[in-house]
């Protein structure tokens, strides 16, 4: 007997069997697992309403938000591909996603109107507009509300392949345009499982939506919540109060973030303030933690903190820094925090290793530096429309991170360097290269190049290292605006420099490791 792999079966599963129960919290908003699904179905129903057919690209300019929930269901069901957008991105980068997509339908938060009109102009085909919690208009002649009140609440059911593409998201790399990573739905469900034995969650888990829907699959908390029947709380905007606030009110269990999320929460002034006991587990994802910071959340809030590690391209969990029984009995005390920092071991179903130049494995030291692989069920299809990177990155049966580690006699392997020029600023990829194309378009600027310097607050920054043009003149203030007219706010560097010249190799090309090397003298790794 064969089965295709769905996560529609996720769904249906907890509307069978926890359907009277609240699954999903959003603001006043209280949907039981029932009302959930059957609000899906309306959806998948009314995406067929609109004229679009099975493979359609949909895609969501909207907050950690019920709607986008009921997207990773509804728009499956019909058949079709869930893009969800990056809301940080300027319109000029949207509208490229947009187009290399091909959407059919963008439904859109009322809050990003303005950036909708600003894109609209730039696309090569125009889409059909949903507005979600506004009012219809020229723009966008539907409205979520409406078009789910006028559609079917019965069930579709799909012919499932399960090696189809289900869910693309673009993710900055070493290229000044994103990558649309393909994953299929034999991907996701096999991440969740595997996720969910690695993370044990239960029934009785309340989870928090902090990483937004949009980013890497939500660290695959849509489908392994749903799966076991757990409560999922929306979180649209993240500031240290309001999170603290839901954690209070609907006694959270379990949260997953960035390094920076739980920095600006445990330094908060009003912390004491607010009963945090509910909290079980604190996972830290997008960026390497420090022992310190381990040590300070499970001190201090009470709570076990591990970091996990994966990219967008693995759906994405591949790590997690999870204690074992036995080295916690055999090791000190202090060695725990150590090793829950560490980038961690395989989760089941994920196979890791840390290979040389030559593809052999480094040694099990903690020393010898190699590049972190991966093969597993749950590596992407591929780079959607971009079978020469998807060949660059997935070599001989192995996915190639560019991530440089070493990897321990107990398998932890803990990054030491990246060897793609990309910074993750509070989880967020930048393309280095990117951000030196809008820098170089500038009339004085001659030479540059752009590196990740530490950040205390966000984990990583980009520093600009400029050379300007004979007799030209230009201000960090000026590039700064020139920049923030080009860029996403988070990609705007955070310094620029100017140089005479920038180090180059035989071959012409700027040695950046040179340029990063002062911004990290005396830290042990070189990412942070």
């Amino acid at each position: 007997m064969f089965v295709p792999l769905s996560v529609l079966d996720f769904r249906d599963r907890a509307a069978a069997y926890f359907g009277e129960r609240v699954g999903v919290v959003d603001g006043e908003m209280r949907l039981t697992y029932r009302a959930f699904a059957e609000r899906t179905h309306r959806l998948a129903n009314a995406l067929h309403d609109l004229g679009l057919q099975p493979g359609d690209r949909v895609s969501f300019i909207t907050y950690n938000t019920h709607q986008l929930l009921e997207a990773y269901y509804g728009v499956l069901e019909a058949g079709m591909v869930l893009n969800p957008v990056n809301i940080r991105l300027t319109p000029h980068e949207i509208a490229y996603i947009l187009d290399h997509a091909s959407s059919r339908a963008v439904f859109f938060h009322k809050d990003f109107t303005p950036l909708v009109e600003a894109l609209v102009p730039q696309l090569s085909t125009r889409p059909v507009f949903v507005v979600m919690e506004g009012e219809p208009g020229p723009l966008a002649p539907h409205e979520y509300e409406a078009l789910l009140g006028g559609a079917s609440s019965e069930p579709r059911h799909p012919q499932i392949d399960e090696n189809a593409m289900a869910e693309l998201f673009y993710t900055s790399g070493t290229t000044g345009l994103p990558k649309g990573v393909a994953l299929s739905q034999r991907n996701l469900y096999l991440h969740a499982l595997n996720a969910e034995i690695a993370l044990r969650f239960d029934e009785d888990d309340v989870v928090l939506h902090v990483v937004p829907l949009f980013h890497v699959n939500g660290w695959g908390v849509p489908h392994f919540v749903t799966m076991i029947g757990g409560r999922h709380v929306m979180l649209r905007k993240f500031e240290p109060l309001a999170l603290m606030k839901a954690v209070e009110q609907h006694r959270v269990t379990r949260l997953l973030g960035v390094p920076a999320i739980f920095n600006a929460v445990l330094h908060h002034s009003e912390r004491k303030s607010h009963d945090l006991s509910s909290l079980r587990q604190l996972i830290i994802g997008g960026s390497p933690a420090s022992p310190a910071l381990v040590r300070a959340l499970e001190a201090e809030m009470g709570v076990q903190a591990i970091v996990g590690y994966g990219l967008s391209e693995t759906t994405p969990i591949v790590t997690l820094a999870q204690p074992r029984q036995a080295l916690t009995e055999a090791e000190p005390p202090e060695r725990a925090a150590e090793r829950q920092a560490m980038t961690g071991w395989p989760i089941p179903g994920a196979a890791v290793r840390v290979v040389d130049s030559l593809g052999a494995d480094v040694r099990p030291d903690g020393e010898q530096i190699g590049e972190i692989v991966v093969r597993s069920n749950t590596v992407m299809l591929g780079y959607y429309r971009d079978p020469d990177a998807t060949a660059v990155s997935i070599r001989d049966g192995w996915f190639h991170t560019g991530d440089m580690a070493t990897i321990d006699e107990q398998g932890y392997v803990v990054i030491r360097d990246r060897s793609k020029d990309v910074i993750i600023r509070g989880g967020e990829n930048i393309s280095s290269v990117d951000v030196e194309n809008a820098i170089a378009a500038h009339p004085a600027v001659l030479e540059v190049a752009v590196v990740a310097a530490p950040d205390e607050k966000f984990g990583e920054a980009p520093v600009a290292l400029v050379v300007l043009k004979p007799g030209a003149e230009a201000t960090e203030k000026e590039l700064k605006a020139f920049c923030r007219e080009r860029l996403a706010r988070f990609k705007v560097p955070r310094e620029f420099h100017v140089r005479d010249s920038l180090p180059k190799g035989g071959t012409g090309k700027i040695l950046k490791s040179e340029l990063r090397e002062p911004f990290w003298a005396g830290m042990t790794q070189r990412v942070h």
